[in-house]
């Protein structure tokens, strides 16, 4: 690659890393947003999502100023968390709206009872994807970063 398509490479990624920050960013405000005005506080596994935000939204201002090696590995580690807290979230909306319905109906079993959770509206069971989702994000802003380059010392 010649030094001018390296140039153009390097201004290219770092544009798409910084278009996507921003996506993460307002998709982390309005996710958090959202949760609030539901009331997604009413216990210790609810507040998760928002600690999580809360976390994410601090280490993501805080790579913005520093592009630093640390807060590089933060943002990485602060995004698996989402993409954990994401697909654990999954199982507990589904668990939660299963008990729900079949004490609604405790007739329901099997697709049928798979069917009713899926399309129930509380709680949604893939609502927590979007943390997923965000951490996804996050994670593809650090595909090839700078700031991850090890450097390496020869001695002669």
């Amino acid at each position: 690659m010649s030094t001018a398509n390296s140039v153009e490479h390097k201004t290219t990624l770092g544009g798409l890393r910084r278009i996507l920050l921003a996506i993460l960013v307002l998709g982390v405000i309005g996710t958090t947003a959202e949760l609030l005005l539901l009331s997604h506080d009413e216990g210790v596994l609810q507040l998760i999502p928002l600690v999580l935000m809360a976390v994410g939204l601090f280490v993501i201002v805080w790579h913005l100023r520093s592009e630093s090696t640390s807060s590089l590995r933060a943002l990485r580690v602060s995004m698996l968390s989402f993409v954990l807290a994401g697909v654990v979230g999954i199982g507990l909306h589904y668990r939660g709206s299963a008990e729900f319905q079949a004490e609604v109906d405790p007739a329901l079993g099997g697709f049928a009872l798979f069917r009713k959770v899926m399309t129930s509206k509380a709680p949604p069971a893939l609502a927590p994807g979007v943390m997923a989702q965000l951490g996804l994000l996050g994670l593809a802003c650090t595909y090839q970063h700078p700031s991850s380059r090890t450097k390496v010392y020869r001695k002669y």
